[in-house]
C-alpha cells in the first residue's frame, strides 16, 4: 500500500543512514527525501477529488485493546502529506552549506521525524495518532539541544515542559474516549466519531485536545515556548518546526477535536476565536519591536497561525478551505524566510537589524527573491498568500463582523513590519558588514526560485489545491452538523 510506504520509507532511511557506513548523510538523506517526495507524487497522481479515503490499510496491531494499524488519506490529509514530502528535500538542501557534527545523527533524526509527521496525518486511529505525534516531537527535542544555539537548553527544555503537557492531556482524553466506545472498545476514528459523550464531558474534552493542540500551533498564550525556540534551535529544525510540526496542531482540531467533541466546540469555539484573534494582534505587536530577525519572523508566524486557528473554529466551508491553502502557503514563506535569515547571518555573523542594510547593493538577485516572498507572506494579490487569509476573512465575517476587523489586522499590521525590515535590511546604505555582501549562488539560487515559482503558481492557480481538499472539508462539515442535529 502506498499510504505505509509514505510512513515507513522516511523511518527506514533514518536507520539506513545510521546503520550504513556512508560518508555523506547529507546526500544520501537527500536522496531518501527525493524518493519520498516521488512516492507522494505518485499518490497524488492517483488521488480521485472526493470524500473517500483512499490508499487505505486496516489491520489489527492489539487485537485485545481494540488497536488497529489503520491509515488512509483524504483530501485532507493530501495536502498535509504533500506540504511535508515537499518540504523536506529543499530543507535538507539547505543544510549544504553548513557541516554539522555527528552528521548521520543530525540528519537520521530529519528523516524519523518526517516519519512521524506523515504518520500523523495518515493515521486513522486513536492511538496510532498519538504514537506518531510522539515520534514526531522526540527528534526536534535532540536537535534543538545537541545542535542549537547557546541558550539551547533553557529554549529546549520550555519546549518539552509544554510539549509533554499537552499531550499528557490529549493521551487522557483518547484513553477516555475509548473506555466510552461500545462493545470490547476501540481507537478507531470512526467509532470515536460516532461515540455519544454528554455534554458535560465533552466540555472537558475539548480543553483537553484544545490545549494539547493549541501548544503545537501555538495560540496565544500557549505560545511563549515558542520565539525561544524558533531563535536557539538550528536553522533546520526552525524550518521543520514553522513550516510543518505547528500544522500538526491545525490538523489536529480538524480531524479530530470538532468532529469527536462537536458540542464542546459549540460551546466553547468562542473563546478558542477570541484567544486566536488576540494572538494576531498581540504578536504583531510584538514583532514590529523585534530587533533580531529570527525572533521576527517567529512572532509574525504566532500572528499568520492565529488567523489560520480563528478560520477554523469558525468551521464553515470557506474559512477551512481558507485555512486548508494558508497552512501551505504559510509553511512554503515561512521556510523561505528562515532560510533568508540564515543566508544573512552566515555572511554577516549578525541577525541584528540595525547592523545590517544596504544589501540589495550587492545582492540583487537575493533582494528580488525576497521581496516576492515578503509579498506573499503579506497577502498580496496573485501570491500564495493571498487567497487563503480572503478565504479566511470570509469565512469569519460569516461568524461576526467585528472578529473580521481584529483578525484583519494581521494584513495591515504583517506589512508594516515586513516592509520595515525589508528596508532596515536590504535598503539603505551599505556597512562594514553588509559591503560586500556575497549574493546568492548555486543551492541558494535553486532553493529560492523553486520557492519564488511555488509563491506565483499557488497565487496564480489556487483551485489546483482547493479542488483536492473540498470533498473531504464538506464532508466532515456534514459529519459534525449531523452529530449537532442528532444531539439537539
Amino acid at each position: 500500500m502506498i499510504t505505509l510506504l509514505l510512513l515507513l520509507f522516511p523511518a527506514l532511511a533514518s536507520l539506513a543512514l545510521l546503520v550504513l557506513n556512508t560518508k555523506d548523510a547529507k546526500r544520501a538523506a537527500m536522496l531518501f527525501s527525493i524518493v519520498e517526495l516521488a512516492i507522494a507524487l505518485f499518490a497524488l497522481l492517483n488521488f480521485q477529488k472526493d470524500a473517500s479515503t483512499q490508499f487505505l490499510l486496516d489491520t489489527a496491531w492489539v487485537s485485545s485493546l481494540g488497536i488497529h494499524f489503520k491509515i488512509g488519506i483524504d483530501g485532507i490529509s493530501m495536502l498535509m502529506v504533500m506540504l511535508t514530502t515537499a518540504l523536506f528535500p529543499l530543507i535538507i538542501l539547505s543544510t549544504f552549506n553548513k557541516t554539522y557534527t555527528a552528521e548521520k545523527s543530525f540528519y537520521a533524526l530529519m528523516l524519523f521525524m518526517q516519519a512521524g509527521l506523515i504518520g500523523v496525518f495518515v493515521s486513522l486511529d486513536a492511538f496510532l495518532f498519538y504514537t506518531c505525534w510522539e515520534a514526531a516531537l522526540i527528534p526536534v527535542y535532540f536537535i534543538a539541544a545537541i545542535w542549537g544555539g547557546a541558550d539551547r537548553i533553557q529554549a529546549t527544555l520550555k519546549f518539552f515542559v509544554y510539549t509533554i503537557l499537552g499531550s499528557l492531556l490529549m493521551l487522557a482524553a483518547i484513553i477516555y474516549i475509548y473506555l466510552q466506545t461500545p462493545g470490547t472498545h476501540s481507537f478507531d476514528i470512526n467509532v470515536f466519531y460516532q461515540t455519544v459523550l454528554n455534554n458535560s464531558a465533552q466540555g472537558y474534552l475539548f480543553w483537553a485536545f484544545f490545549i494539547a493542540f493549541a501548544i503545537k500551533m501555538p495560540v496565544f498564550p500557549f505560545h511563549t515556548w515558542q520565539p525561544d525556540t524558533y531563535t536557539e534551535a538550528p536553522t533546520p529544525a526552525t524550518m521543520l518546526l514553522s513550516a510543518i510540526m505547528l500544522k500538526m496542531g491545525i490538523y489536529g482540531v480538524i480531524r479530530w477535536m470538532i468532529p469527536i467533541v462537536p458540542q464542546g466546540f459549540q460551546q466553547w469555539s468562542w473563546l478558542a476565536i477570541t484567544l486566536s484573534i488576540i494572538g494576531i494582534v498581540y504578536a504583531s505587536i510584538i514583532a514590529f519591536n523585534q530587533k533580531d530577525l529570527k525572533r521576527l519572523i517567529a512572532y509574525s508566524s504566532i500572528a499568520h497561525v492565529g488567523l489560520i486557528a480563528a478560520g477554523v473554529f469558525v468551521f464553515n466551508a470557506q474559512a477551512l478551505q481558507g485555512a486548508m491553502i494558508q497552512m501551505l502557503s504559510h509553511g512554503v514563506n515561512v521556510f523561505a524566510l528562515f532560510y533568508i535569515i540564515y543566508l544573512i547571518e552566515s555572511r554577516t555573523d549578525t541577525r541584528q537589524m540595525n547592523l545590517l542594510g544596504g544589501i540589495v547593493h550587492s545582492a540583487p538577485k537575493l533582494a528580488i527573491t525576497f521581496t516576492i516572498i515578503m509579498m506573499g507572506s503579506i497577502a498580496l494579490p496573485l501570491t500564495n498568500g493571498f487567497v487563503g487569509e480572503f478565504l479566511l476573512l470570509m469565512g469569519l465575517y460569516q461568524y461576526s463582523a467585528i472578529a473580521t476587523t481584529f483578525a484583519g489586522l494581521t494584513i495591515i499590521l504583517g506589512a508594516v513590519y515586513m516592509l520595515r525590515m525589508y528596508q532596515r535590511v536590504m535598503l539603505g546604505e551599505a556597512n562594514n558588514l553588509t559591503n560586500p555582501f556575497k549574493d546568492i549562488h548555486g543551492n541558494e539560487k535553486t532553493i529560492l526560485y523553486i520557492v519564488v515559482l511555488l509563491v506565483v503558481v499557488m497565487g496564480v492557480m489556487p483551485n489546483t489545491i482547493l479542488s483536492i481538499s473540498d470533498a473531504a472539508i464538506q464532508n466532515l462539515i456534514s459529519i459534525v452538523n449531523s452529530k449537532l442535529v442528532a444531539i439537539n
